[in-house]
Protein backbone atom coordinates (compact mmCIF):
# COMPACT_ATOMS: atom_id res chain seq x y z
CA UNK A 1 0.00 0.00 0.00
CA UNK A 2 0.98 3.62 -0.65
CA UNK A 3 0.05 6.53 0.94
CA UNK A 4 0.43 9.69 -0.26
CA UNK A 5 0.45 12.68 3.04
CA UNK A 6 0.02 16.28 2.26
CA UNK A 7 0.08 18.57 5.33
CA UNK A 8 1.59 22.39 5.53
CA UNK A 9 -0.06 23.81 8.55
CA UNK A 10 1.25 23.13 12.30
CA UNK A 11 -1.85 21.05 13.23
CA UNK A 12 -1.64 18.86 11.07
CA UNK A 13 2.50 17.88 11.25
CA UNK A 14 0.93 16.56 15.02
CA UNK A 15 -2.01 14.69 13.19
CA UNK A 16 0.62 13.45 10.69
CA UNK A 17 3.29 12.44 13.74
CA UNK A 18 0.47 9.95 14.85
CA UNK A 19 -0.15 8.67 11.41
CA UNK A 20 3.75 7.88 11.27
CA UNK A 21 3.87 6.10 13.81
CA UNK A 22 0.58 3.80 12.97
CA UNK A 23 2.12 3.19 9.48
CA UNK A 24 5.60 2.20 10.87
CA UNK A 25 3.71 -1.12 11.65
CA UNK A 26 2.58 -1.87 9.03
CA UNK A 27 4.90 -4.64 6.87
CA UNK A 28 5.39 -3.16 3.02
CA UNK A 29 3.29 0.42 3.06
CA UNK A 30 5.04 3.02 1.56
CA UNK A 31 4.23 6.29 3.04
CA UNK A 32 5.69 9.71 1.52
CA UNK A 33 4.53 12.97 2.96
CA UNK A 34 4.54 16.35 1.12
CA UNK A 35 4.89 19.80 2.76
CA UNK A 36 3.70 22.42 0.74
CA UNK A 37 5.17 25.16 2.86
CA UNK A 38 1.92 26.85 3.91
CA UNK A 39 3.87 27.16 7.21
CA UNK A 40 7.63 27.94 6.38
CA UNK A 41 8.62 29.53 9.67
CA UNK A 42 10.91 27.19 11.40
CA UNK A 43 8.70 27.94 14.46
CA UNK A 44 6.01 26.78 12.68
CA UNK A 45 7.46 23.63 10.89
CA UNK A 46 10.38 22.42 11.12
CA UNK A 47 10.52 22.23 14.85
CA UNK A 48 7.61 19.92 14.80
CA UNK A 49 9.72 17.76 12.35
CA UNK A 50 12.27 17.28 15.04
CA UNK A 51 10.89 16.79 18.01
CA UNK A 52 7.89 14.79 17.10
CA UNK A 53 10.53 12.65 15.44
CA UNK A 54 8.43 13.03 12.05
CA UNK A 55 10.45 11.31 8.93
CA UNK A 56 11.42 14.34 6.70
CA UNK A 57 9.48 15.24 4.43
CA UNK A 58 9.98 13.02 0.73
CA UNK A 59 8.52 16.59 -0.97
CA UNK A 60 8.88 20.05 0.23
CA UNK A 61 7.01 22.04 -2.26
CA UNK A 62 7.96 25.48 -1.05
CA UNK A 63 4.86 27.41 -1.51
CA UNK A 64 5.09 29.94 1.16
CA UNK A 65 2.15 33.04 2.01
CA UNK A 66 -0.08 34.74 -0.22
CA UNK A 67 -3.52 35.33 -0.96
CA UNK A 68 -6.25 32.47 -0.90
CA UNK A 69 -6.17 32.57 -3.92
CA UNK A 70 -2.58 32.87 -4.82
CA UNK A 71 -1.47 30.16 -2.10
CA UNK A 72 -3.99 27.44 -3.07
CA UNK A 73 -3.33 28.08 -6.87
CA UNK A 74 0.93 27.66 -6.32
CA UNK A 75 -0.35 24.37 -4.57
CA UNK A 76 -1.94 22.56 -6.94
CA UNK A 77 0.37 23.81 -9.65
CA UNK A 78 3.45 22.29 -7.54
CA UNK A 79 1.27 19.17 -6.39
CA UNK A 80 0.06 17.61 -9.44
CA UNK A 81 3.32 16.24 -10.83
CA UNK A 82 4.33 15.26 -7.57
CA UNK A 83 1.08 12.74 -7.31
CA UNK A 84 0.58 11.96 -10.84
CA UNK A 85 4.57 10.63 -10.28
CA UNK A 86 3.82 8.85 -6.63
CA UNK A 87 0.41 7.45 -8.23
CA UNK A 88 -0.56 6.05 -4.58
CA UNK A 89 -3.20 4.30 -3.22
CA UNK A 90 -4.07 6.90 -0.95
CA UNK A 91 -4.12 10.65 -1.09
CA UNK A 92 -4.46 11.51 3.01
CA UNK A 93 -5.83 14.93 3.76
CA UNK A 94 -5.60 16.15 7.29
CA UNK A 95 -8.02 18.94 9.00
CA UNK A 96 -9.05 21.88 6.81
CA UNK A 97 -6.23 24.39 5.86
CA UNK A 98 -5.69 25.23 1.55
CA UNK A 99 -2.75 22.61 1.70
CA UNK A 100 -6.23 19.98 2.27
CA UNK A 101 -8.11 22.05 -0.12
CA UNK A 102 -5.43 21.64 -2.84
CA UNK A 103 -5.01 17.81 -2.09
CA UNK A 104 -8.44 16.95 -2.63
CA UNK A 105 -8.92 18.74 -6.18
CA UNK A 106 -5.52 17.78 -7.20
CA UNK A 107 -5.97 14.16 -6.16
CA UNK A 108 -9.63 13.98 -7.30
CA UNK A 109 -8.45 15.41 -11.15
CA UNK A 110 -6.39 12.40 -11.03
CA UNK A 111 -8.79 9.91 -10.16
CA UNK A 112 -6.54 9.01 -6.71
CA UNK A 113 -8.19 7.58 -3.74
CA UNK A 114 -8.92 10.46 -1.25
CA UNK A 115 -8.95 9.78 2.58
CA UNK A 116 -10.12 12.78 4.81
CA UNK A 117 -9.05 12.89 8.61
CA UNK A 118 -10.90 14.90 10.75
CA UNK A 119 -13.75 14.90 8.60
CA UNK A 120 -17.42 15.95 9.16
CA UNK A 121 -16.75 19.13 11.45
CA UNK A 122 -19.09 22.07 10.63
CA UNK A 123 -18.96 25.68 11.62
CA UNK A 124 -21.93 26.48 9.35
CA UNK A 125 -20.23 29.24 8.61
CA UNK A 126 -19.56 29.92 5.00
CA UNK A 127 -17.68 32.93 5.63
CA UNK A 128 -14.75 31.05 7.05
CA UNK A 129 -12.24 29.55 4.58
CA UNK A 130 -11.38 26.67 6.63
CA UNK A 131 -15.41 26.05 6.28
CA UNK A 132 -15.08 25.95 2.64
CA UNK A 133 -11.68 23.59 2.49
CA UNK A 134 -13.30 20.89 5.15
CA UNK A 135 -16.75 20.90 3.10
CA UNK A 136 -14.77 20.35 -0.36
CA UNK A 137 -12.81 18.25 0.79
CA UNK A 138 -15.09 15.83 2.50
CA UNK A 139 -17.31 15.76 -0.84
CA UNK A 140 -13.87 14.63 -2.89
CA UNK A 141 -12.95 12.20 -0.49
CA UNK A 142 -13.58 8.31 -0.46
CA UNK A 143 -13.27 7.68 2.92
CA UNK A 144 -13.94 10.27 6.16
CA UNK A 145 -12.55 9.88 9.66
CA UNK A 146 -14.57 11.49 11.78
CA UNK A 147 -13.16 12.43 15.28
CA UNK A 148 -16.76 12.57 16.56
CA UNK A 149 -20.29 11.47 16.73
CA UNK A 150 -21.61 14.08 15.84
CA UNK A 151 -19.17 14.26 12.77
CA UNK A 152 -21.01 11.03 11.21
CA UNK A 153 -24.19 12.76 11.55
CA UNK A 154 -23.33 15.88 10.04
CA UNK A 155 -21.67 13.76 6.67
CA UNK A 156 -24.83 11.91 6.83
CA UNK A 157 -26.95 15.27 6.62
CA UNK A 158 -25.15 16.02 3.53
CA UNK A 159 -25.27 12.27 1.75
CA UNK A 160 -22.01 10.80 3.26
CA UNK A 161 -22.80 8.62 5.38
CA UNK A 162 -21.69 5.56 3.16
CA UNK A 163 -17.89 6.74 3.41
CA UNK A 164 -17.61 7.99 7.11
CA UNK A 165 -16.17 6.03 9.66
CA UNK A 166 -16.24 7.23 12.95
CA UNK A 167 -12.29 6.51 14.08
CA UNK A 168 -11.39 9.24 17.10
CA UNK A 169 -9.29 12.05 17.27
CA UNK A 170 -5.74 11.64 16.00
CA UNK A 171 -4.92 14.76 18.42
CA UNK A 172 -6.32 12.89 21.54
CA UNK A 173 -3.70 9.55 20.31
CA UNK A 174 -0.99 12.99 20.02
CA UNK A 175 -2.08 14.58 23.32
CA UNK A 176 -1.66 11.36 25.32
CA UNK A 177 1.21 10.00 23.55
CA UNK A 178 3.22 13.37 23.95
CA UNK A 179 2.27 14.25 27.41
CA UNK A 180 4.90 12.69 29.17
CA UNK A 181 7.58 13.70 26.59
CA UNK A 182 6.47 17.34 27.39
CA UNK A 183 6.32 17.47 31.28
CA UNK A 184 9.91 15.38 31.32
CA UNK A 185 11.52 18.58 29.21
CA UNK A 186 9.53 20.84 31.32
CA UNK A 187 12.44 21.40 34.28
CA UNK A 188 13.74 24.47 32.16
CA UNK A 189 13.09 28.32 32.02
CA UNK A 190 9.51 28.04 30.44
CA UNK A 191 8.44 25.59 32.87
CA UNK A 192 9.48 27.29 36.57
CA UNK A 193 8.33 30.90 35.24
CA UNK A 194 4.99 29.53 34.45
CA UNK A 195 3.98 27.54 37.56
CA UNK A 196 0.79 25.28 37.29
CA UNK A 197 -2.47 27.30 37.58
CA UNK A 198 -0.81 30.47 38.40
CA UNK A 199 -1.56 31.58 34.77
CA UNK A 200 -3.76 31.83 31.53
CA UNK A 201 -2.40 30.86 27.86
CA UNK A 202 -3.71 32.64 24.57
CA UNK A 203 -3.54 32.07 20.83
CA UNK A 204 -4.92 34.04 18.46
CA UNK A 205 -4.02 33.44 14.82
CA UNK A 206 -8.02 32.81 12.60
CA UNK A 207 -8.24 35.74 9.76
CA UNK A 208 -11.49 36.15 10.85
CA UNK A 209 -9.60 37.82 14.11
CA UNK A 210 -6.45 39.31 12.43
CA UNK A 211 -7.80 40.70 9.70
CA UNK A 212 -10.69 42.77 11.79
CA UNK A 213 -9.22 45.29 13.41
CA UNK A 214 -12.21 46.08 15.80
CA UNK A 215 -11.80 42.27 16.70
CA UNK A 216 -8.27 42.33 17.28
CA UNK A 217 -8.32 45.35 19.22
CA UNK A 218 -11.37 43.61 21.40
CA UNK A 219 -9.29 40.55 21.98
CA UNK A 220 -6.30 42.24 22.72
CA UNK A 221 -7.99 44.45 25.19
CA UNK A 222 -9.40 41.73 26.76
CA UNK A 223 -6.08 39.92 27.34
CA UNK A 224 -4.62 43.50 29.07
CA UNK A 225 -7.84 43.27 31.32
CA UNK A 226 -7.33 39.82 32.33
CA UNK A 227 -3.63 40.17 33.08
CA UNK A 228 -4.07 43.16 34.88
CA UNK A 229 -7.07 41.99 37.34
CA UNK A 230 -6.79 37.97 36.91
CA UNK A 231 -3.72 37.10 36.40
CA UNK A 232 -0.87 36.61 34.14
CA UNK A 233 -1.35 36.16 30.98
CA UNK A 234 1.78 34.60 28.28
CA UNK A 235 0.63 34.77 24.81
CA UNK A 236 2.50 33.51 21.86
CA UNK A 237 1.79 35.46 19.04
CA UNK A 238 1.75 33.97 15.56
CA UNK A 239 3.42 35.50 13.10
CA UNK A 240 0.56 37.14 10.97
CA UNK A 241 -0.89 38.52 14.22
CA UNK A 242 2.31 39.86 15.15
CA UNK A 243 2.27 41.70 11.91
CA UNK A 244 -1.40 42.89 11.97
CA UNK A 245 -0.65 44.34 15.51
CA UNK A 246 2.18 46.38 14.37
CA UNK A 247 -0.06 47.40 11.11
CA UNK A 248 -2.47 48.58 13.29
CA UNK A 249 -0.52 50.07 16.42
CA UNK A 250 -2.09 47.84 18.72
CA UNK A 251 -0.15 46.57 21.94
CA UNK A 252 -0.73 44.10 24.43
CA UNK A 253 -0.33 45.88 27.13
CA UNK A 254 0.36 43.86 30.61
CA UNK A 255 0.55 40.39 28.49
CA UNK A 256 3.96 38.83 28.31
CA UNK A 257 4.02 38.15 24.65
CA UNK A 258 6.54 35.15 23.05
CA UNK A 259 7.55 34.15 19.82
CA UNK A 260 5.79 30.69 19.13
CA UNK A 261 6.18 27.74 20.78
CA UNK A 262 7.08 24.14 19.85
CA UNK A 263 4.01 21.36 19.94
CA UNK A 264 5.97 19.80 23.55
CA UNK A 265 5.95 23.64 24.88
CA UNK A 266 2.76 24.20 24.24
CA UNK A 267 1.33 20.92 25.63
CA UNK A 268 3.50 21.72 28.76
CA UNK A 269 1.83 25.36 28.87
CA UNK A 270 -1.84 24.19 27.89
CA UNK A 271 -1.50 21.45 31.00
CA UNK A 272 -0.56 23.84 33.53
CA UNK A 273 -2.58 27.20 32.19
CA UNK A 274 -5.54 28.24 35.08
CA UNK A 275 -7.60 28.19 31.76
CA UNK A 276 -6.68 29.24 28.04
CA UNK A 277 -7.74 31.93 25.89
CA UNK A 278 -7.81 30.54 21.79
CA UNK A 279 -9.63 30.73 18.78
CA UNK A 280 -7.81 27.98 17.65
CA UNK A 281 -9.69 24.02 17.00
CA UNK A 282 -6.60 22.18 17.85
CA UNK A 283 -5.71 24.45 21.42
CA UNK A 284 -9.84 24.31 22.26
CA UNK A 285 -9.53 19.91 22.21
CA UNK A 286 -6.10 20.10 23.50
CA UNK A 287 -7.69 22.30 26.59
CA UNK A 288 -10.14 19.73 26.86
CA UNK A 289 -7.92 16.71 26.85
CA UNK A 290 -6.25 18.27 29.41
CA UNK A 291 -9.55 19.08 31.94
CA UNK A 292 -8.10 22.56 31.48
CA UNK A 293 -11.32 25.45 30.84
CA UNK A 294 -11.25 27.23 28.03
CA UNK A 295 -12.40 30.16 26.65
CA UNK A 296 -13.06 30.13 22.67
CA UNK A 297 -12.31 33.79 20.80
CA UNK A 298 -15.23 33.01 18.44
CA UNK A 299 -18.77 32.92 18.18
CA UNK A 300 -18.65 29.40 16.77
CA UNK A 301 -16.61 26.57 17.33
CA UNK A 302 -16.68 23.05 15.37
CA UNK A 303 -15.77 21.33 18.68
CA UNK A 304 -19.30 21.77 19.87
CA UNK A 305 -18.82 18.69 22.38
CA UNK A 306 -16.16 20.79 23.91
CA UNK A 307 -19.13 22.85 24.97
CA UNK A 308 -20.45 20.24 27.63
CA UNK A 309 -20.13 21.43 31.62
CA UNK A 310 -19.04 24.88 30.92
CA UNK A 311 -15.57 23.20 29.86
CA UNK A 312 -15.70 25.31 27.59
CA UNK A 313 -17.23 28.79 26.36
CA UNK A 314 -17.86 30.82 23.08
CA UNK A 315 -16.78 34.82 23.83
CA UNK A 316 -16.43 36.36 20.41
CA UNK A 317 -14.32 39.52 20.01
CA UNK A 318 -16.05 41.79 22.92
CA UNK A 319 -13.89 42.93 25.42
CA UNK A 320 -16.46 42.28 28.03
CA UNK A 321 -17.77 39.23 27.43
CA UNK A 322 -13.60 38.02 26.98
CA UNK A 323 -13.41 39.18 30.87
CA UNK A 324 -16.34 37.83 32.32
CA UNK A 325 -16.16 34.00 30.54
CA UNK A 326 -12.47 34.22 31.88
CA UNK A 327 -13.66 34.88 35.47
CA UNK A 328 -16.71 31.96 34.98
CA UNK A 329 -14.80 29.42 33.26
CA UNK A 330 -12.28 28.51 36.51
CA UNK A 331 -15.67 26.71 37.55
CA UNK A 332 -15.53 24.05 34.36
CA UNK A 333 -16.23 20.80 34.22
CA UNK A 334 -16.78 17.81 34.83
CA UNK A 335 -14.94 16.35 31.30
CA UNK A 336 -16.86 13.76 29.59
CA UNK A 337 -14.48 11.12 26.95
CA UNK A 338 -15.88 11.56 23.74
CA UNK A 339 -12.72 11.57 21.37
CA UNK A 340 -12.31 7.76 21.18
CA UNK A 341 -9.71 5.67 23.08
CA UNK A 342 -6.33 6.90 21.71
CA UNK A 343 -5.83 4.71 19.17
CA UNK A 344 -7.52 6.14 16.22
CA UNK A 345 -4.16 7.03 14.59
CA UNK A 346 -3.84 2.48 14.37
CA UNK A 347 -7.42 2.05 13.17
CA UNK A 348 -7.16 4.59 10.12
CA UNK A 349 -4.45 3.38 8.79
CA UNK A 350 -5.88 -0.17 9.41
CA UNK A 351 -9.22 0.93 7.48
CA UNK A 352 -6.87 2.49 4.54
CA UNK A 353 -5.60 -0.70 4.41
CA UNK A 354 -8.61 -3.07 3.91
CA UNK A 355 -10.26 -0.14 1.70
CA UNK A 356 -7.04 -0.12 -0.83
CA UNK A 357 -8.76 -0.77 -4.03
CA UNK A 358 -8.26 1.83 -7.03
CA UNK A 359 -10.38 4.03 -8.39
CA UNK A 360 -10.30 3.77 -12.29
CA UNK A 361 -11.36 6.29 -14.79
CA UNK A 362 -14.66 6.75 -16.38
CA UNK A 363 -14.87 6.36 -19.80
CA UNK A 364 -16.98 9.66 -20.04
Amino acid sequence: MRIVSIVGARPQFVKLAVICQAVAGVVGCVHRIVHTGQHYDPAMSAVFFEELGIPRPDYDLGVGSGTHGEQTGEMLKRLEPVLASEDPDWVLLYGDTNSTLAGAVVASKLVLPIAHIEAGLRSHQRGMPEEINRVVADHLSDLLFCPTALAVENLHKEGLAGRAILSGDVMYDATIGYRKLAESRGSGALASSWKPREFALATVHRAENTDDPGRLRGIVEALGEIACTICPVLWPVHPRTRKRLDEIGCAANGVKTIEPLSYLDMLLLEGRAKFILTDSGGVQKEAYFLKTPCVTLRNETEWVETLENGCNVLAGACREKIVASARQIQAAGPWTAMYGDGKAGSGIVSALAANAVRKRPSNN
